[in-house]
């Protein structure tokens, strides 16, 4: 879930970053009137999170009347379907030095990573131009950060004296800052040094991860996250409201985002990222996918049945295919019940509804018995995801 630029700023400075001075506005008199005081060289950056809008939403003024101008023309930005969330209007201070910070998580080691490079931008873009200026320390998710592993970072961009110290302090900041709040990505894109010595963060990009929206409710309502607000790059349509609603009321598992297709396959599926390899499969057999919904986190039986009858309801679609990658912590029983059960509250036979049941994992030989009840194909671990997605297709016709 991407954070607008100024949430993100509002997260740093409750957290004690120092930060260059910006006002968020909301018409371009207002900005006009900041950047007067201000006073100097503005930049003006539109609070948009659809992707590819990195130069379309960010314009320099050097006097206020530049500032209307450019906030005019950033209010009017399409930011999938929505309208920017104001606009940030901030100070652009020389400095005497650049330098970048990215927390992430590093797949490989399976553990938090906080990477530093001596120039501005994205840590990910520099590895690629400037490998030899990236230096990297990883950290635990699971004991408090160190600041030891934040001096260490610094002395590797050979800060010394009273640059060391506060590089220091705000790497450490910024790594306690993203571990409270589960985030999946913080960005600091430019960390300035002025001419007085002091260090600001200029540009923020953070992310949260979306699992973690429900522990982390009460920093999103002190931020104004609406609870059906994904942050998705369009307007969702009342169908993802609906799934996002379903999970919202419901701990017990995890529904990730719902996106809506114009397909004929209403999908109920499961495992990360094998939810996406299932979603291809049926689209490379020639299938049209009507939703992409991933279900799993061992869900309750009222959950399933709930994200069925979702699914079921959309226009068009007539079937729907029930499959996941092998997720030994997900009950195939309770899977099973809550589809099952979802389709005959609609008034339907579930044979004549389910095209394939392909959910291996625990209690799967229970699961078989309810759907064998029901006359179901049901298949287990030894037949493969696309094997199970050209079934589904082919019944389809």
């Amino acid at each position: 879930m991407r954070f607008y630029e100024s949430e993100a700023k509002q997260l740093l400075e409750k957290h004690r970053i120092p930060l260059v001075e910006s006002r968020l506005l909301q018409t371009a008199d207002e900005a006009a009137k900041a950047a007067s005081e201000i006073g100097g060289p503005v930049i003006l950056k539109a609070q948009a999170i659809a992707p590819g809008l990195a130069a379309a939403s960010v314009k320099e003024a050097s006097d206020p009347a530049g500032a209307k101008t450019a906030a005019t023309e950033l209010l009017g930005v399409d930011d999938g379907g929505r309208k920017p969330k104001g606009i940030l209007v901030e100070a652009r201070p020389a400095g005497e030095a650049e330098y970048s910070l990215s927390f992430t998580y590093d797949g490989t080691s399976k553990r938090p990573v906080v990477a530093a490079a001596d120039m501005a931008g994205k840590i990910d873009d520099l590895g690629d131009s400037h490998p030899d200026r990236i230096v990297r320390r990883h950290f635990s998710a699971l004991y408090p950060f160190s600041d030891y592993i934040a001096k260490e970072l610094a002395r590797s961009l050979e800060l010394g004296g009273n640059d060391l110290k506060q590089m220091t302090r705000i790497v450490a900041g910024l790594a306690r800052l993203f571990l409270k709040y589960d985030l999946a990505d913080l960005d600091i894109t430019s960390l300035v040094k002025l001419g007085n010595g002091k260090f600001i963060v200029r540009d923020v990009e953070a992310d949260l991860e979306i699992e973690a929206r429900h522990r982390q409710r009460p920093m999103l309502d002190e931020l104004g996250f609406a609870k059906e607000d994904l942050r998705q790059v369009r307007e969702p349509t009342p169908f993802e409201l609906e799934g996002a609603k379903i999970d919202e009321e419901d701990l017990r598992g995890i529904i990730s985002p719902i996106a809506e297709f114009d397909g004929n396959i209403g999908l109920v599926i499961g495992a990360g990222g094998g939810s996406l390899t299932l979603t291809d499969a049926v689209r490379k057999h020639g299938g049209r996918p009507a939703n992409y919904a991933a279900i799993g986190g061992n869900p309750s039986v009222d959950k399933a049945r709930r994200l069925t009858k979702l699914v079921l309801s959309k226009p068009g679609v007539d079937k729907i295919a029930v499959m996941s990658n092998v997720v030994s912590n997900t009950r195939a029983d309770l899977v099973a019940r809550g589809v099952i059960k979802g389709i005959i509250e609609l008034g339907f036979e579930p044979a004549d509804k389910i095209l394939i049941f392909r959910v291996p994992g625990a209690w799967e030989a229970d699961a078989a018995k309810i759907l064998q009840k029901y006359g179901i194909e049901y298949c287990d671990r030894t037949v493969s995801i696309s094997e199970a997605a050209r079934r589904a297709v082919e019944k389809v016709g």
